[in-house]
């Protein structure tokens, strides 16, 4: 069974897409919130009961999902001190939130691992990766693992690496959905109606993604195939290059991870 503290839209999508992999069953599933509008549609998407009150679910389960807000996850839990035992294991998705940050907030022993999903899982398309904190258990990694590759691809890594986990992947799709708007309004600027210079450059980004992804070469290598030479892309590509189009999203996903750092620190 797996409790969420949280029934926000990325519980929400973690649990329906657990249950679409088959892992759980609706009545495995149970998530607490304050807000009615939130559990309502919980419950309205994936079936399964969602009530007011955290205890209820560390009453009644033992892998719980932190999935509040960063700055509420260690309010919320110090509250629940007293409920969590031995037997539990916390999942947590609060970004910035160290696992030694929730292991102060319970007690000595407490087994966390901590993970970076990112909005794609709403679509079964995550990219992300995993922490293990310092009392979590082999199987506490092998449940993540079968449980966060349900939606997507996930990876161990170190804790201290997850920073740059939450600059990459975790802010990546907001940069990317800016390359899309981008390739959207060059499209219109040159005459497409704007829904099919929409749907071009998505589905543009799509599979050029699945052919990084799925032939193992590299983007360079990729990209190169596509340039001929004096052609149509290559005129492209330099004008990319002397706008500092690379550097600048190099300098996005640096600024992003700094960012993760700090506020994991305040």
């Amino acid at each position: 069974m797996i409790g969420f503290l949280g029934a926000g839209k990325m519980a929400g999508a973690l649990a329906a897409g657990w249950l679409e992999a088959g892992l759980v069953e609706p009545r495995q599933i149970l998530a607490a919130d304050p807000s009615p509008e939130a559990r309502e549609a919980f419950s309205r998407r994936t079936g399964a009961v969602a009530v007011e009150d955290n205890a209820e679910v560390a009453r009644q389960v033992e892998t719980i999902v932190v999935a509040v807000k960063p700055n509420q996850a260690e309010p919320a839990l110090q509250k629940l001190r007293g409920e969590i035992k031995d037997a539990h294991r916390l999942v947590s998705i609060a970004a910035g939130v160290s696992t030694a940050r929730i292991e102060k907030a319970l007690f000595d022993g407490v087994r966390v691992v901590r993970v970076m999903p990112n909005t794609p899982a709403l679509v079964g398309a995550m990219a992300g990766a995993y922490a293990l904190g310092r009392w979590a258990k082999p199987e506490d990694a092998a449940l993540a693992r079968e449980l966060f590759s349900a939606l997507g691809v996930v990876f161990e890594v170190e804790e201290g690496l997850m920073d740059a986990v939450t600059g990459l992947s975790g802010s990546g799709p907001a940069f990317v959905y800016l390359v899309i708007e981008a390739l959207a309004d060059g499209g219109v600027a040159v005459g497409l109606p704007r829904s099919i210079a929409r749907e071009l450059a998505a589905h543009t980004v799509l599979g050029a993604a699945k052919m990084v992804a799925e032939t193992g070469e590299h983007p360079g290598e990729l990209k190169d195939a596509v340039a001929s030479p004096g052609g149509t892309t290559i005129a492209g590509l330099r004008e990319l290059e002397g706008r500092g189009v690379r550097a600048a999203l190099m300098e996005a996903v640096v600024r992003a991870a700094r960012r993760s750092e700090e506020l994991g620190a305040s």
